[in-house]
């Protein structure tokens, strides 16, 4: 379970941007998470609580926004989303396609009291 590790560096680098913007109290963390990700939404939510211990997000909530894994197909160039259609473009029925979006971890938003 690699998401300990990375919750660990998403509260050092919001530690640090709190250091540097003078914010002493952060009310809620938001992340993105890509559909096609390594990161598992329910196994962040899970670990947060002890990645925030004893810190200054400990009394953090968190809230996480799924982005969606989506495609364009190299044949007919419709846009779709990829785990909906199975790596299939609904149009025309090709596998060849490009990933537009959905590998994404990023922080969104630190919200301050």
């Amino acid at each position: 379970m690699h998401e300990v590790g990375v919750l660990f560096e998403v509260v050092k680098t919001v530690e640090n941007i709190a250091r540097e913007n003078g914010l002493t109290k952060i009310d809620t963390v938001v992340l993105q998470i890509g559909e096609l990700s390594s990161m598992i939404p329910r196994y962040i939510e899970a670990c947060y609580p002890a990645a925030v211990e004893g810190t200054l997000l400990q009394d953090t909530k968190l809230k996480i926004e799924i982005l969606p894994g989506n495609g364009i197909c190299k044949e007919c160039n419709k846009a779709f989303n990829l785990i909906e259609n199975k790596n299939k473009c609904p149009r025309c029925g090709s596998k060849h396609w490009e990933l537009l979006c959905g590998k994404e971890f990023m922080i969104k938003e630190i919200i301050a009291c």
